[in-house]
């Protein structure tokens, strides 16, 4: 009786996705770019918080953005009209970004260092979370609006986070947000990571965060 074969896909995608990664990695180092991957689910205020971000960093060096969704380019027309470089993807159904996207949106963007470039993936709390991009930062993005709950409810994504940011901080008297029981859940899988509280309406926190980025040069 002949032996079953047995092919791992998930296993071979992202070992291929962990080559690329690895490659964008060293590029980002000789184009001397500092990259944030930014990952939150739908409306958390990724957008915005990196036009405060580019607002903020822009005269330190050079800033662009890597602009990931699902369709429309909404928010990278939004960037471009500000006058920063973006280029967009769309993955037509994708739940994540991966390694190949970012080179092939690299070459597009043409952005040199010393810098920060950002990338905004899906806004999704579970794919991005299993795919290296070759970033340097993993910025998990929450908001008041979404609950305390969601590091117990999404470990994964919190656990590879190297900053945790918490923003529409202005919201807290409409929201049953309970603070002190979204950072034990944090804590409970990320005792290291950063926990930033913004607002990106009244702009508090803001430079804290963009003080927490500078210091990565």
């Amino acid at each position: 009786m002949a032996k079953k074969k047995i092919i791992t896909a998930r296993r071979s995608i992202l070992c291929a996705n962990d080559r690329q990664a690895a490659a964008n990695t060293r590029l980002f180092k000789k184009l001397d770019l500092t990259t944030i991957n930014v990952m939150a689910s739908p409306g958390a205020g990724k957008t915005n918080l990196l036009v405060h971000l580019l607002k903020a960093l822009s005269s330190h060096g050079s800033v662009g953005v890597i602009e990931g969704d699902v369709a429309s380019s909404i928010d990278a027309e939004h960037i471009a009209a500000l006058g920063y470089p973006v280029t967009q993807i769309n993955t037509d159904g994708g739940c994540h970004l991966n390694a190949s996207d970012i080179a092939a949106a690299l070459k597009e963007l043409n952005l040199a260092g010393p810098g920060f470039l950002f990338i905004e993936n899906i806004g999704n709390l579970i794919c991005p979370a299993a795919f290296d991009l070759g970033e340097r930062v993993r910025l998990v993005l929450a908001s008041v609006p979404e609950g305390d709950d969601k590091p117990r409810k999404y470990p994964g994504i919190f656990m590879k986070a190297d900053v945790v940011v918490v923003n529409k901080l202005d919201t807290l008297a409409a929201f049953d947000f309970d603070r002190a029981a979204f950072i034990a859940g944090v804590r409970a899988v990320n005792p290291a990571a950063p926990i930033l509280e913004v607002s990106c309406r009244t702009g508090q926190g803001l430079d804290a965060l963009a003080d927490w980025l500078l210091a990565l040069r």
